[in-house]
């Protein structure tokens, strides 16, 4: 279950209202993810973890004429929250993720496209005008947000794209994000005709997470947030019973095991042409003691940490999500 790499090709027409149609441009609102015909993915190796993930596909034009288009990356979502337990790398670069590519070895310098969403609706261009950077864990975003104008900032409350901690809308309380940043890096390239392209990406994920396990209610598996997690992450019932025993650890004096949760737009796979050929998925939990739960069929155990699922002809139908429960440092 995993993929994420999208065609993109750039027409100089006006474009009709997208629904399965594979027309793309490049807009004002930013980039449309369109199918390719010709360009198949023949082989993806993903490897996921809390520090780093790795792709490396093999890409093949079967048609008689080269393919210029541009490629585009699309990231998971990133929301604000009011508690924030989000762990990126580099909160103020714009390169937040150490996102980087190689095409057949040789480096390629990818564009970033940011654009900022409350409630479904597109306010990247009120954030410019405001100056305020777009990453909602940015201290400089933090700095920002407490300059502005306070009819701004009342407006912005209003229409629950921040949130104020503390008494009223005044100024001077701290004002928590709660849009959502879509992020996508995209470039130029060229796939020759009947030939082969590989393809690397690296980058350190952006680790959401709460400190306590969040989808008990009362320490049982009911609630709205444990039907959520049964659906995303594919609890089966031990990983639920071992939660309710660390849960009860914790509740009679103990540490509290702590979520991870990793995403991964997978579903933009498959607009290539026919399935994956060959796709490999390797996870590592990270420590010897964690839990971990996501959606897979065919999964091996290949080590102390890490876990390995392949397909052949594989079509990723839904984007991928894990979820990890962290022990206490002093039980690893």
């Amino acid at each position: 279950m995993l993929k994420l790499f999208t065609l993109l090709v750039a027409a100089g027409i006006a474009s009709p209202a997208l629904a399965n149609d594979t027309l793309a441009e490049v807009k004002t609102g930013g980039l449309i993810f369109a199918q390719s015909d010709n360009v198949s993915m023949a082989q993806e190796d993903l490897f996921i973890s809390a520090s780093e993930v790795r792709v490396d596909y093999v890409f093949e034009n079967s048609s008689d004429k080269d393919v210029e288009s541009l490629v585009a990356f699309p990231m998971p979502d990133i929301t604000g929250q009011v508690d924030n337990n989000s762990a990126i790398s580099d909160y103020d670069s714009d390169n937040f993720l150490h996102f980087s590519t190689l095409q057949d070895g040789s480096p390629i310098t990818a564009k970033l496209q940011q654009r900022v969403v409350s409630l479904g609706i597109d306010v990247t261009d009120e954030f410019a005008k405001q100056g305020i950077p777009v990453l909602p864990y940015s201290q400089k975003t933090t700095e920002a947000l407490a300059k502005l104008p306070e009819t701004i900032r009342k407006d912005w409350i209003v229409r629950g794209l921040v949130y104020p901690m503390g008494a009223g809308d005044a100024a001077g309380v701290d004002l928590v994000p709660l849009w959502t940043l879509r992020s996508t890096y995209w470039w130029r390239t060229t796939f020759p005709a009947r030939k082969k392209v590989s393809v690397a990406h690296r980058y350190k994920p952006a680790v959401g997470g709460t400190v306590a396990i969040s989808f008990l209610e009362g320490g049982e598996p009911k609630g709205e947030r444990f039907e959520e997690y049964s659906r995303k992450y594919c609890l089966d019932g031990d990983f639920v019973r071992v939660a309710q025993q660390r849960a009860r650890e914790a509740e009679a004096g103990g540490a509290n095991y702590t979520e991870s949760w990793i995403s991964y737009v997978l579903s933009t796979g498959a607009n290539w042409a026919g399935p994956i050929k060959r796709f490999q998925l390797t996870i590592d939990k990270g420590k010897p003691g964690s839990l971990i739960s996501f959606c897979g069929s065919n999964v091996q155990k290949i080590g102390p940490t890490t876990f390995r699922m392949t397909s052949e002809d594989f079509d990723p139908t839904k984007d991928f999500d894990i979820l990890i429960l962290n022990p206490p440092e002093t039980a690893q």
